[in-house]
């Protein structure tokens, strides 16, 4: 059995966070604060210290953030690094001996006890801790040793004891044979801003162009960036732009006989022109690809492209490495089926090949073949259907050399799934949302979210829908529900998107039987009006304008719900500590019917007194309103706007 240094008296247990002991990094954007927690205790009565100290994987000190007791033996420290890259840090706690003496002090004294022989133990302390102060600290340290040893009264000597000075020079002593670090060293990843707060907006290519009949190019989507932009969208995210497999063509609506017209699915890539490498020649070329790329750039917009690791049958990976897919008995190589549904123009990698090394060098190749043409931000597809060791060994080769390099998850598939993706490395994740419709059901979900561990690695990106879901609340709701829907991804989450310009115009015809979209613009070319005025749109425009404004909407993590006396009104409150900007939201989740409810504002964790008027203005309507107390009265009309983005002001009014 090991004995560990007796004079150790501290143990620390329970830290978070702590992925899988430490297997995983927690994760964190630039500007996004960490809170840090542990169960930190000492023996017998005297007073325990703790602290955690981290160090940037490029650095070689370490730092150090106190930790402050909170109740029942936990203690926490508020970190908000501001360096992208890894970081690691440990958990430290030791027995204050110079607080402890200072407490019994003071208790002494206001006991009119003799504390004579407790001053001459202050100056031993203080002379101790002078072995180990900075040259030019020793004389301030003289001189208070001095000050002890002289005072003319016991008064005297407790103030010195007290003053801020002194126990500002005393916290900085550390006797490291006595420090008490936990056992095992944590890790935090801290992403780019982007990585916390963005809004994704989803066109197909082929559908931008403004003649009816044309297949769409890049060139065309150039022209659309004033109005992606002027809505508010940072982010401009295609379904992939290879060229599409002539074997096994999908036509218009999935039929398994196309027609010569019809273009095909764009996630079946790959025919005798190239594959994940190329791009489709009716968009245009690599260089019109690249203008858009930078074009996007001049207008804060990043372009994200979707990397589906799937092939149509003649893409020219089938014939060069046959070794990379499963071949069935009868000579035909295994398509991708979900029974009933069988996808005869995809065909799966067989992530257990013998060549697997190879494949995944020429998967990596991929992406960093993007990256070479400005691309940053990928979506993947259905990145649970390949192996977790290839995900964790590509992301991580990925962002050794670029770390600003975003991967959002599209995996809709069960939780411990998605959790373990987010793990491994994708910054984010498409979630449940799109099927949590009552407020017990966004309240349990939003606090799974950001209440429990998930907190610490798994970063949502709410989608209202996307070309393969078209959730039965759009269809029954229309342009109501359209609106509500986005409102609340858009500030429930400091990351969502969706999937346009469907969305604006509330176009939610569903295909027979099934939760998605018919005559779907992933088997077709699309025209769109796209200067027609809607009014989802315009609420869009507004809403993502209010996000950019205000602080408070930029993470995901700072969320509280507040009660309401209406299962049909869901409310709930968003601060950021760091600029005071503070919001309660209110949505109407009836999309037919007008609905009141009385809310419960947390006045004092706002500062508010009971008998306080406060000012509440709506940045959505631009209406002010004057509140006083807990409880106060909202109505709701979702054909008029079914939410309030009220933003707290006029505290001291």
């Amino acid at each position: 059995m090991h004995i560990q240094d007796g004079r150790k008296r501290v143990v620390i247990s329970n830290v978070t966070p702590h992925i899988e002991g430490g297997r995983f990094p927690a994760r964190r954007a630039i500007g996004e604060q960490l809170t840090l927690t542990a169960d930190i205790i000492g023996d017998g009565h005297d007073v325990v210290a703790a602290s955690v100290i981290y160090k940037h994987e490029s650095e070689m000190d370490w730092e150090e953030i106190p930790m402050q007791y909170i109740i029942n033996d936990q203690w926490q420290a508020i970190w908000k690094p501001q360096k992208t890259g890894f970081y690691e840090y440990r958990f430290t706690g030791w027995i204050d001996h110079f607080t402890t003496w200072k407490k019994g002090l003071v208790k002494k004294f206001d006991a009119n006890q003799d504390i004579s022989v407790e001053i001459l133990i202050g100056a031993e302390l203080l002379s101790e801790a002078s072995q180990l102060a900075s040259a030019n600290e020793i004389p301030a340290f003289k001189k208070w040793i001095e000050g002890l040893k002289t005072v003319g009264s016991p008064e005297q000597a407790v103030n010195l004891a007290i003053s801020d000075e002194v126990a500002n020079a005393m916290a900085k002593v550390r006797y490291t044979d006595r420090i008490t670090v936990y056992g095992q060293t944590c890790k935090l990843e801290v992403e780019r801003k982007k990585a916390g707060f963005s809004s994704w907006y989803e066109l197909f290519p082929r559908s931008a162009s403004t003649l009816p009949g044309t297949h769409g190019t890049f060139k065309d989507v150039v022209n659309l960036l004033p109005l992606v932009s002027k809505m508010g969208f940072d982010t401009l995210y295609f379904p992939p732009v290879h060229p599409i497999g002539e074997m096994k063509r999908k036509g218009k609506n999935n039929s398994l006989t196309p027609s010569e017209t019809d273009p095909g699915s764009p996630w079946a890539i790959g025919n005798r022109l190239g594959g994940h490498k190329a791009i489709h020649p009716e968009l245009g070329t690599i260089e019109d690809f690249e203008n858009l790329v930078t074009e996007a750039k001049n207008l804060d917009i990043e372009i994200a492209m979707d990397i589906a690791y799937q092939c149509a049958p003649d893409h020219p990976y089938v014939k060069e490495h046959p070794q990379w897919f499963k071949w069935r008995p009868d000579g035909t190589v295994q398509y991708a089926e979900n029974p009933p549904k069988r996808y005869e123009d995809i065909l799966p990698f067989d992530f257990e090949t013998q060549d697997w090394q190879n494949l995944w060098e020429e998967l990596k190749s991929v992406i960093d073949f993007w990256i070479s043409k400005g691309v940053r931000v990928f979506r993947i597809d259905n990145p649970h259907t390949k192996a977790f060791a290839f995900w964790e060994w590509l992301i991580g080769e990925v962002r050794k050399v670029n770390p600003e390099v975003i991967f959002l998850a599209e995996a809709f598939t069960r939780p411990r799934v998605m959790e373990r993706l987010a793990k491994i490395g994708f910054n984010q994740s498409y979630t449940y949302f799109t099927w949590r419709n009552s407020k017990w059901e966004i309240e349990q979900y939003m606090n799974e979210l950001t209440k429990t561990d998930q907190q610490y690695y798994f970063r949502p990106n709410f989608w209202p829908n996307t070309p393969d879901i078209l959730p039965h609340h759009l269809v029954e709701g229309g342009e109501n529900a359209h609106i509500t829907r986005f409102i609340l991804a858009a500030t429930l989450s400091s990351n969502y998107g969706m999937y346009g310009p469907v969305y604006e115009y509330g176009v939610n015809t569903p295909h027979p039987g099934k939760e998605e979209y018919t005559d779907n613009e992933k088997y077709e070319i699309k025209h769109w009006d796209w200067n027609r005025y809607s009014r989802t749109r315009e609420i869009i425009t507004r809403v993502n304008r209010i996000r950019k404004e205000n602080p408070a909407l930029q993470s995901t993590w700072n969320i509280d719900f507040a009660e309401t006396n209406n299962d049909n009104v869901i409310c709930y409150v968003k601060e950021d500590d760091a600029s005071g900007n503070a919001l309660i939201i209110s949505v109407n989740l009836d999309v037919f019917n007008t609905q009141g409810a009385h809310i419960k504002v947390p006045i004092h964790r706002f500062g508010i007194h009971p008998g306080q008027t406060y000012r509440v203005s709506d940045m959505l309507s631009g209406e002010q309103y004057y509140w006083q107390g807990e409880y106060n009265f909202i109505l709701l009309n979702p054909y008029e706007m079914p939410a309030h983005i009220l933003k707290i002001e006029n505290l001291n009014g």
